[in-house]
């Protein structure tokens, strides 16, 4: 699994999972697939009327969220901006040549109502719970910057097993200390939980 393969199993999903939070903080949820893919960025497309519009121009952070038959998960954390003026009509004559059924939702000249966005920096997770054991990976669009997620474990580790006895998915290897491959683990917390002497610490 790379990048450009899950931005690709995204752009197959086609309806997103658009997340933002309002002027009080409360979380807002959409489901959008007026959207254009690079390489390097996404590009979408809303009207400047709604709500959602309102919470990109004043805070931009966003997560999109993406699930396949194949019970894989793919979410994009990142911060969209509003595209410059003199590209605005560029990237929305794709995005309605690639999605004509907005010709019937914005008919002629109303498009102009529509306002462009583009996320070119964001942390993409890959989850996948269709296989056995299950497998996690994190790419980076652009610059952006990893947060690290998950548990380890510490040099209190006294190899006692207890660990590896309630992980589901069987992803601690014996060691001095002890090791989670972390492309395995589910994050659940159960070795943390369970620790006798409190050796598995949260990233």
């Amino acid at each position: 699994m790379d990048l450009q393969t899950c931005l690709k199993k995204m752009q197959l999903v086609g309806v997103l999972a658009f997340a933002t939070v309002d002027s009080e903080g409360a979380p807002q949820i959409r489901n959008i697939s007026a959207i254009h893919y690079e390489q390097d960025a996404l590009y979408f497309f809303t009207a400047r009327g709604k709500n959602f519009c309102k919470e990109l121009m004043e805070d931009g952070r966003v997560q999109i969220l993406a699930y396949t038959k194949y019970k894989e998960m793919i979410r994009l954390s990142g911060k969209a901006y509003a595209v410059a003026e003199n590209e605005q009509k560029k990237w929305m004559d794709i995005i309605f040549k690639e999605q004509p059924y907005l010709a019937n939702v914005y008919p002629g000249d109303t498009r102009e109502i529509g306002i462009i966005f583009c996320i070119d920096q964001a942390e993409v997770e890959y989850f996948n719970l269709g296989v056995n054991p299950i497998f996690r990976e994190t790419y980076i669009l652009g610059n952006a910057s990893v947060k690290e997620k998950g548990y380890y474990i510490t040099e209190s580790c006294i190899g006692c097993g207890t660990c590896m006895k309630h992980c589901p998915q069987n992803c601690i290897e014996k060691g001095a200390p002890f090791v989670i491959r972390q492309e395995h683990c589910l994050h659940c917390g159960n070795c943390y939980e369970n620790c006798p002497v409190k050796a598995v610490n949260r990233k």
